[in-house]
Formats: C-alpha cells, structure tokens, sequence
C-alpha cells in the first residue's frame, strides 16, 4: 500500500509536468521530425491550473513551469497559497520528484519510468508541455498514461508564457529529504 503511494505520487508529480498523449500527438506529429530552431532560451508559466484523475482519485493543483531550453525544468506543484508542497527538478537524463509534505524524493531515469508507463515519457515532450508547445495548442493540454492498469489523464489550463526572462531552476538541496528507492517498484 506504501509502494502505491509512493508510485502515483510519483506519477501525479511526473503527470503535472509532463506527459505525451497517445493518439493526439501521434495524430499531429509529422511523418519525419522537424528541425526546430528554438525561439527562446528560458520559459515562465506561472499560475497554470492542473488536474490529474486516476481511476480512484481526483487531484487539481495550480503550477508553475520553469524551463531553461535543453538544460533542466522545474514544475512547482502549489495546491494551496502559493507553497510549494511537490516539487519536479528533469534535466534531458533524469528527473527527481520532491515530496515537501513527507519530506521526501525520489530519483529516476526516463528508462526506469518507462518500464510500466505507456506511452512512455521523454526529455522532448516534457520540454514541449513545460513550454506550452504541444502540437495541440497553448491554451489546454488533455494527456492520458497508462501505469499497469492504471489510467492517469492529466489536463494542463495553461496561463500565458514568458519567454526569456529570468527563471530560478536551481536544484533543490536534497539532504533534508529522506530518499525514497522506487527501482523496486518500477
């Protein structure tokens, strides 16, 4: 029972930030990706209004995006009076998810996630959330996983983006956090 929480938390927190739709972006991605030339160095959506239902649970939350092109994104998850309560820190390799309320983390590769998650999740598609630059639009963003039998969809009500400004992607000082090894559930 400990394993599941630990897992969706995960999984909410990895949902917040990002997730790539099965048969939307399947539907609107060209046949050969595209080279784009990034239009901006740094992004800021502050106040977007998140929701992921589970098959048991129903969880809104409002987000901020902090994303520095290529390098690293964080995505704070702020329930309630603008604290911080989780926190995601992914750079192109890894991802951590930092529970503030348990005072825990957890630490994982794209790899290790992709092992029960379909479709899986990537460094590319987490950027293109973070940055409201899914190829269905920048205004709403419905997402659906599948975690073993679980569905987790996840709607993104974005806010409007800044684009380089200053942003504070600083990693979060994890001795204080007591590690959570979630290989043994992936």
């Amino acid at each position: 029972m400990k394993q599941t929480r630990y897992i969706v938390c995960l999984l909410a927190v990895l949902l917040l930030a990002g997730c790539g739709t099965k048969k939307k972006i399947a539907e609107t991605k060209p046949a050969e990706p595209e080279v784009v030339i990034p239009t901006w160095h740094t992004c800021l959506i502050q106040n977007a209004r998140a929701t992921v239902t589970t098959n048991s649970d129903r969880v809104s939350a409002n987000i901020t995006m902090q994303t520095v092109h290529d390098s690293m994104l964080v995505i704070s998850v702020m329930p309630m009076l603008g604290i911080e309560m989780m926190r995601l820190e992914a750079t192109p390799t890894e991802l951590i998810a930092i529970d503030k309320i348990h005072g825990q983390y957890a630490q994982a590769t794209y790899a290790d996630l992709n092992k029960k998650l379909t479709p899986s999740i990537n460094w590319d598609v987490l950027q293109q959330i973070c940055a409201a630059e899914l190829p269905t639009g920048s205004e709403k963003a419905r997402l659906q996983y599948m975690y073993g039998k679980e569905t987790i969809e996840l709607i993104i009500d974005y806010s409007p983006r800044k684009t380089d400004v200053p942003v504070r992607v600083t990693n979060q000082k994890l001795n204080k956090y007591t590690k959570v090894d979630i290989s043994k559930w992936l």
